[in-house]
């Protein structure tokens, strides 16, 4: 018998309950030592690569796991580390690592943004006036540890150096060859050691391959893969791509590699056709990535059968490995701790545990005869069979109004010029009118209430009392700062997507399924498993209650259809832009409820807009196209004088700008200070005709910004920004901090804001 072997990219971090997250926040707290933090995590590493032999996998990954972030990793391993943190020799502490992630009293973090088009961030590399040195091979280290204390030979995983460097900032672009240059020896280095200590398999990961590249740039991945090579003369280098099909296809494979990882999920069907037209190099492992390491559903077990017999006719059995298309940091780790749901939609569900067995079952399958796993493929084939026949994903009300939709306008009354003015005369704001994203700090109490109300120890009306009283408190608190649109606090909400999630049908959210999407911040995207419809508001009563508080206005706060979608895990056997449709369908009720109860400035956040961008040029226009018609849809349908506002975080904007500009919302507000005010170049180029917030401190450190600092922020944005069109705000919402840095970083931003008011006024005069 042949054997097809079995293989995964990489396994979640943070534990079947979040213990990961857990040990990271004590050890920050000042609450466990250095020393207990790296044995609670090491057991959840030996956790995760115990369960993964046990399974059955061929080439478990190794060097995948990280105390934060696998890019920061590399980056302290090289002595990448900004200058501003220090000048290292050796390996630096771990403190100076967490130090260059969040930043201290002293020195701003690191700048943060999305890894390719997924959920998860990773800590920017900066490459300006860079020199190398391999200060640690945490790779070897990883290998070393899996092989002596648990007899695993792992394959050591490695961001691979041009999607490293590429993915770094500071440096020259058109001396980008010369920076590779200094970085190869530190990577042959890495390899050689790893070759010598009897690694079998070292995997590259690329995924910048499955982006538009210019010729240049191939031609220095043949360079660099030629020298990377000859640093492993017994190991096998796989060269691993995912996100998307890569465009150079009769290049890449030709490249001097051993085996060639595929995408053959988020390809668009594009891998095996070139296969198919092109062939396959017989030399070489194809490591083909069948298993969606991005969404929760399970596999269409016949059809994965069905591609990998056809890609058997073309490439040897003996040289094809299945495995998941990504890595499975992407979904949560096991659907055991969630014996509650629907049995219809838990026998659909695969997360991390369970896509491996359906990659081991299929690696079994094309194997030997398939008669052997016949009952298993059969019952992988019924559940999915099961939940797209439910009347989960047959409501025929929601299916008739989007059969309906060119009855209902995407557009606004009137144009801006003509709203804007009567949203002024109702408003009557200051200039440079001061307001916060959305969210405040959720304390321990506000989570102690939750997980007493949860748990059935306090009642509903005790619960809701809490949150009114949190919620007039830091009302009064915004009033005592001086803001001037405030907003209601969100205590009521775990997350800005899983509480609409919970409002919604066609949602299902989960107890445990959460993910990683930066540092310790774990996110528990819910599950669109079916049609989406609304049953009831979401948001009035708890802005209502607000709004009767005070006579400044209050910000109604919904999460819009695109940033919702992108943040959960959604259903795929429908096209994405339906599922845009009936989440924006849905939310356009809750904005005409908020309107009707007296809400008047209405703030419908897309910070996932860019995220979700394909990551080929040629597929964003049908994507942006899709996204602009979905918020529209939501937001269309309110008079002239409600205010819309968006927020977006994360990510550059030059590109889509004129999406954001189509989007058509009275007031953006953007992320900008950890890009150190970068974005407001794109500004320096387009008119945006609309009113606009760039975020003047950074909310994702603890340390307070002094207003000094805060003053220089918006007076650079004022550069290229007229005054007038101008909002003050932080970054993003403020639920991850603590009370105290909220406020003191808040009062600043207001006493710096009251200063170039001030400044403005006499030159009015």
């Amino acid at each position: 018998m042949v054997k097809v072997l079995s293989s995964n990219l990489g396994y979640p971090r943070l534990g079947e309950k979040r213990e990961w997250k857990k040990s990271l926040e004590n050890f920050w707290n000042n609450k466990i030592s250095e020393d207990t933090l790296l044995s609670e995590t090491k057991e959840i590493r030996f956790a995760a690569l115990n369960k993964q032999k046990e399974k059955g996998l061929d080439l478990i990954p190794v060097n995948d796991f990280t105390l934060y972030d696998h890019v920061l990793d590399l980056s302290v391993g090289f002595g990448v580390i900004p200058k501003r943190f220090g000048e290292f020799t050796n390996a630096v502490s771990l403190r100076t690592y967490f130090d260059i992630a969040r930043g201290n009293d002293t020195a701003v973090a690191s700048e943060m943004t999305k890894w390719f088009n997924t959920n998860y961030h990773y800590i920017v590399p900066e490459l300006d006036q860079v020199e190398p040195k391999l200060l640690e091979n945490k790779a070897l280290n990883a290998y070393l540890e899996a092989k002596e204390e648990l007899g695993i030979d792992g394959k050591p995983v490695i961001v691979g150096p041009i999607t490293y460097l590429k993915l770094g900032k500071g440096a020259d672009k058109a001396d980008f060859a010369s920076l590779v240059e200094k970085f190869v020896p530190l990577y042959k280095t890495i390899i050689e050691e790893l070759d010598a200590a009897g690694a079998k398999w070292i995997q590259l990961d690329e995924p910048i391959l499955a982006t538009s590249l210019a010729k240049e740039e191939l031609v220095l991945f043949e360079k660099v893969y030629e020298e990377l090579r000859t640093a492993a003369p017994h190991a096998k280098l796989i060269l691993q791509t995912y996100f998307e099909s890569v465009d150079e296809y009769e290049a890449i494979i030709e490249l001097p590699v051993d085996a060639i990882g595929l995408d053959f999920i988020h390809d668009h069907g594009e891998s095996l056709e070139k296969i198919q037209q092109f062939g396959f190099p017989n030399n070489k492992y194809l490591a083909a990535g069948i298993i969606d390491g991005r969404n929760v559903w399970r596999a269409d077990i016949q059809l994965k059968q069905a591609e990998l017999e056809i890609l058997t006719r073309l490439v040897p059995k003996e040289k094809l490995i299945v495995q998941p298309a990504s890595s499975l940091l992407h979904v949560p780790v096991t659907k055991k701790s969630e014996p509650n749901l629907d049995q219809v939609l838990y026998d659909g569900l695969s997360f991390a545990d369970e896509k491996l067995d359906e990659v081991v079952l299929l690696a079994k399958a094309v194997s030997s005869d398939a008669k052997e796993v016949f009952s298993e493929l059969q019952k992988t084939e019924l559940a999915v069979s099961e939940l797209n026949r439910s009347e989960h994903r047959n409501n025929k009300e929601v299916q008739a109004e989007i059969a309906a939709l060119d009855s209902i306008s995407a557009d606004r009354k009137s144009p801006f010029e003509t709203r804007i003015k009567k949203q002024h005369e109702w408003l009557k704001l200051p200039v440079l009118p001061t307001t916060t994203i959305g969210s405040f700090p959720q304390s321990p109490e506000v989570r102690s209430k939750r997980a007493a109300f949860l748990k059935g120890n306090i009642t509903k009306a005790e619960y809701e009392a809490f949150i009114d009283e949190e919620t007039e408190r830091w009302i009064r608190i915004q009033e005592d700062l001086d803001l001037d649109v405030l907003v209601h606090g969100e205590f009521e909400r775990t997350d800005m997507v899983e509480y609409f999630g919970q409002k919604l049908a066609g949602f299902q959210a989960t107890k445990f399924g959460w993910v990683q999407s930066y540092g310790s911040r774990a996110v528990r995207p819910p599950l669109i498993y079916g049609d989406v419809a609304f049953t009831e508001t979401i948001t009035v009563k708890e802005s209502k209650f607000a709004q009767s508080l005070t006579n400044r206005p209050v910000k109604g706060m919904l999460t819009a259809p695109v940033t919702i979608i992108n943040w959960s895990f959604v259903r795929d056997d429908i096209p994405k832009s339906d599922v845009f449709n009936q989440v924006g369908l849905a939310l356009r009720k809750e904005v005409l409820a908020l309107q009707e109860n007296g809400i008047r400035v209405i703030q419908v956040d897309e910070p996932a807009l860019r995220e979700g961008l394909p990551l080929k040029r040629s597929r964003w226009e049908k994507y942006l196209n899709d996204a602009v018609y979905a918020f529209k849809l939501t937001t269309s349908g309110v008079e002239d004088e409600t205010q819309i506002h968006t927020h977006m975080c994360y990510s550059d904007f030059d590109d889509i700008i004129d999406a954001i500009s189509a989007l058509d919302a009275d007031v953006i507000s953007i992320e900008t200070s950890r890009s150190h005010g970068e974005i407001i170049s794109t500004f320096e180029d387009y008119h945006y005709d609309k009113e606009i917030g760039l975020g003047v401190y950074d909310i994702h450190s603890p340390r307070v910004p002094s207003i000094s600092e805060i003053k220089t922020n918006i007076e650079r944005a004022l550069r290229v920004i007229p005054v007038q069109n101008f909002w003050i705000n932080p970054d993003c919402g403020l639920k991850t901090r603590k009370e105290e840095e909220t406020v003191a970083a808040l009062r600043d931003m207001v006493s710096a804001t009251k200063e170039i008011r001030e400044t403005y006024t006499i030159l009015e005069k």
